[in-house]
């Protein structure tokens, strides 16, 4: 009977030790920023301008 009362406190003595544990910090993650090309959002707006431009010319 006293093995398992030694048991008992020594189990809830050790999960209590490592409920509030010091724990190694979680650095955060670097913020990664897509660079796009200079021309990236004018190319298909400039291409529908010049489809509508040879489609008015040639009407």
């Amino acid at each position: 009977m006293k093995k398992i009362a030694l048991a008992a406190a020594l189990s809830v003595a050790a999960t209590s030790a490592f409920a509030g544990g010091a724990a190694e910090p979680m650095a955060d993650a670097a913020a990664v920023t897509e660079s796009s090309s200079s021309a990236g959002g004018y190319v298909v707006p400039l291409l529908l301008l010049v489809a509508l431009a040879l489609a008015a010319s040639n009407a």
